[in-house]
């Protein structure tokens, strides 16, 4: 349902905005705000769970377990990140499988070198076109449903130069990518290269990454430019850093928390945003007299 879902909100006009989500409480969150779709964010996960840099340190288990917990918890459709497929074709296929099994409505693949690094950090490199172009069809051939969008992106620009990452995208639009993501392009001018090359024949994604390289600052510039999906992988963890590095020195220096009463939901509220109510409620169904 959730990846019939995504292909209608792909067919209309608006610019699909993606929060990038890592665990069941960020998904909840950006589904209760009213989000028609969310963004299973590597770097997110990376640096969330694990507290380490998004540099491909993931496995493709540990990102697979994470993402059917989010699953059970959100019906909104969920594109997920699987980095470079962790490895070469028949790793695409297997990855493709489980993820498809995990609940993912689409997959982002890119065609940097294993281990991969954040799209805006320096120091990347590429793979073939031709073995990217090979891995699209190992995933056209391995998913279950044709339904499972692939989304796929190209480094090359920042490696390899514009032209490059344009004629890899049309190599992968032809391989069989249902949405195209040029990563981090360096102008306005650029942007609109992309948008008239390919904006009328798929939707193009776009990373919005605070501290990042983007051209623009928002959705209303995507629209201009003929994207479809706007991304913001660290948007709700760039909040949440600077958030808890105050309460703790808080805490550190003063040892309460009653000041800061207007900053912090207490334990009731927490309980009804995660549906304790109903829960307990269902629970006295299977209530047996003694």
């Amino acid at each position: 349902m959730h990846r019939k879902e995504l292909q209608k909100l792909l067919a209309g006009s608006e610019v699909l905005k993606a929060p990038g989500v890592y665990d069941g409480l960020s998904a909840l969150l950006v589904e209760q705000a009213g989000f028609e779709l969310c963004f299973f964010s590597g770097g997110s996960f990376s640096f969330a769970r694990y507290g380490k840099p998004d540099m491909g340190l993931v496995s493709m288990q540990e990102v697979a377990d994470a993402v059917a917990i989010l699953r059970e918890r959100i019906d909104i459709p969920m594109i997920v990140d699987m980095d470079t497929g962790f490895g070469n074709a028949l790793n695409v296929q297997r990855t493709v499988k489980v993820f498809e099994r995990s609940g993912a409505s689409a997959l982002q693949m890119e065609d940097q070198v294993m281990p991969k690094r954040c799209g805006h950090m320096a120091g990347k490199d590429v793979i073939s076109c031709e073995e990217m172009v090979g891995k699209i069809k190992a995933f056209v051939d391995a998913r279950e449903s044709d339904d499972t969008l692939l989304v796929a992106r190209t480094d090359a620009l920042a490696v390899t130069g514009f032209e490059d990452a344009l004629e890899r995208a049309e190599h992968y639009l032809d391989a069989g990518a249902d949405l195209l993501f040029i990563e981090a392009p360096q102008s306005i001018e650029q942007m609109e290269t992309i948008g008239r090359q390919f904006g009328e024949r798929v939707p193009l994604v776009h990373n919005l990454v605070e501290g990042g390289h983007s051209p623009v600052q928002g959705s209303a510039a995507l629209q201009e430019l003929s994207y479809r999906v706007a991304l913001y992988p660290v948007a709700l963890l760039h909040q949440y850093v600077p958030g808890s590095q105050a309460l703790l020195q808080h805490l550190r220096a003063k040892g309460e928390t009653a000041s800061y009463a207007g900053e912090l939901i207490e334990l009731a509220d927490i309980n009804r945003l995660l549906g304790a109510e109903a829960l307990l409620a269902e629970s006295e169904k299977f209530k047996t007299s003694s």
